[in-house]
């Protein structure tokens, strides 16, 4: 018998690692790993992400069609073989796109990509057509760092700003001279915002709100992300109360084992402790915090994990279907990982990253790019 066009008949995976380009994570002398997962038996925040695979997907359909994927750092091959031993054979057609037969994991979205990206291929339209159509065709975006010495910070906010960003976010701990960064890009480049993420990292309200303080002098901080322990929402609530700083929380979806759900904005706007948010997600997902925001009347970013050419192109059809994304979105790999795997990269144009406009994602691989890079690949038939 005949197999239908949108028929799943193959599965090529291909294992990268890419690393980033030399000096853009931290500062010379200074290691702080920031990988938040345990890996094997190593502890979160022990391994540089940029050392931690990715899988790249490649998604065949009877017809010819390919639809891309690409999945969050470290994977579960087991994991990876048994969906692929659930989707073969089945048709696109068949399927619900806003609920689609994946277990909930990490690698959920490497395949919700591949699939998304095949079915919107297969009606001749962009991906953000299928999550309602494209509200702006350019998405705001942000430069990036890590921890940084305090000298290093001006001339590097300077080096940002002359290429056309208007919003830097730094990784930081209680270590870091959060204030003085704040002042030395006030100094150096005086239209530009600042985003700080934590990661938790303040440890407790009085740690924040002493900060806060002094932060709200340098009048240019857009947004503090995460400061405190998630589960500390009276306290981010209080930072609220004591500060005009506005306070996000980050809810990242593909964190399924650390127990993050799209509950938790829900319950963040209950307790009033948040001013806004950076989302990351799957595409139905993603869609459904958006309208918890946008219902709200809060704005939101889109989030990453420094990902690669597809994911990227993944986020920036999101985020311009998304209403209530208008903060700038980390869509800023290209600026840190020494390839992206595409063919013609994301078109940037600081501060915004333009829309892809050809069907489905809108790009293609780099197939020079991915032998380079590749450690492992694995197809199913």
């Amino acid at each position: 018998m005949a197999l239908s066009d949108d028929t799943i008949v193959g599965f090529d995976f291909d294992e990268v690692v890419v690393p980033a380009h030399p000096g853009v994570i931290n500062s010379e002398g200074l290691d702080k790993p920031l990988h938040m997962l345990p890996v094997g038996g190593k502890a979160a925040w022990s391994v540089q992400f940029d050392e931690l695979p990715k899988l790249i997907l490649r998604m065949r359909l009877a017809g010819g069609v390919v639809g891309l994927g690409e999945f969050y750092r470290d994977h579960e091959w087991n994991r990876v073989e048994a969906i692929v031993n659930g989707l073969l054979g089945r048709r696109l057609s068949d399927l619900c796109l806003q609920e689609l037969p994946l277990p909930l994991c990490r690698e959920h979205d490497g395949f919700e990509c591949a699939i998304w990206d095949a079915s919107a291929k297969l009606l001749g339209v962009p991906l953000s057509t299928l999550l309602g159509g494209a509200l702006r065709d350019r998405v705001r975006i942000g430069a990036w760092s890590s921890h940084r010495h305090l000298d290093d910070i001006g001339p590097l906010a300077a080096a940002f700003q002359k290429q056309g960003f208007d919003c830097i976010k730094f990784k930081c701990d209680l270590e870091d001279d959060v204030v003085g960064w704040c002042r030395e890009i006030a100094q150096a480049a005086p239209e530009m915002k600042v985003i700080l993420d934590p990661n938790q990292r303040w440890e407790t309200g009085g740690d924040a709100r002493r900060l806060l303080r002094a932060l709200e002098a340098t009048d240019n901080v857009l947004a503090l992300e995460d400061p405190l322990p998630r589960w500390m929402l009276q306290e981010y609530a209080e930072l609220r109360r004591c500060s005009a700083v506005p306070i996000a929380l980050h809810v990242s979806l593909p964190y399924v084992y650390q127990g993050q759900r799209p509950y938790d904005a829900i319950n963040a706007l209950m307790h009033q402790a948040v001013d806004g948010f950076n989302f990351n997600g799957g595409l139905a997902r993603f869609r459904e915090l958006d309208a918890i925001a946008r219902t709200a009347n809060l704005s939101c970013w889109h989030g990453s994990e420094v990902d690669l050419g597809i994911l990227e192109a993944m986020y920036v059809h999101q985020a311009a279907a998304a209403k209530s994304c208008v903060w700038p979105s980390d869509i800023f790999g290209r600026l840190i990982r020494s390839h992206d795997l595409l063919r013609e990269p994301l078109n940037i144009e600081p501060p915004f990253a333009l829309l892809p406009t050809g069907p489905g994602l809108g790009v293609e691989l780099d197939d020079g790019a991915l032998e380079r890079y590749r450690k492992a690949e694995r197809s199913f038939s």
